[in-house]
């Protein structure tokens, strides 16, 4: 199978039903992204498809081939990162980091239908789980990239 990761072709060798989630993880070798669930709930595996969020670890890989996908490591273009990125350091989103690659993935496509979310527009839109509870530090981050 074929797959573009962040902008690169990848050839892999898995059974067409594997999660696109361990395709990306254990065959492209990028491990930003989590698991957490295996059934689409908590958002860990977040990934953008062809420019929309989607939970990696119920997707096939088959339904990834030939398409665009992104990751948390594709997002900063040559180390420089989004303001999203940026905003999460400066508001301290991040607690024990597991659900950040998810929840980055999940605001970046939020922010690209729906620049200037409101607090419901966001609650809506992130369904993640994060059992640390950064919500409201997510909300401020989202919201100061909203303004710029």
């Amino acid at each position: 199978m074929k797959l573009t990761v962040n902008g690169k072709p990848h050839s892999i060798d898995v059974d067409p039903s594997t999660p696109l989630l361990w395709a990306i993880r254990e065959q492209v070798g990028l491990t930003g992204t989590k698991y957490g669930c295996g059934v689409a709930q908590c958002g860990a595996c977040t990934v953008m498809l062809e420019g929309q969020a989607i939970r990696s670890c119920v997707i096939p890989v088959s339904a990834a081939e030939g398409k665009s996908v992104q990751t948390i490591e594709g997002l900063a273009v040559d180390g420089k990162l989004t303001k999203l990125q940026q905003a999460w350091i400066d508001h301290q989103v991040p607690q024990c980091g597991f659900c950040q690659a998810g929840m980055l993935m999940a605001a970046t496509d939020l922010l690209a239908k729906n620049p200037k979310p409101t607090d419901a527009d966001i609650d809506m839109a992130i369904t993640n789980i994060c059992r640390c509870g950064s919500f409201q530090e997510v909300r401020a981050a989202i919201h100061s990239v909203a303004k710029a």
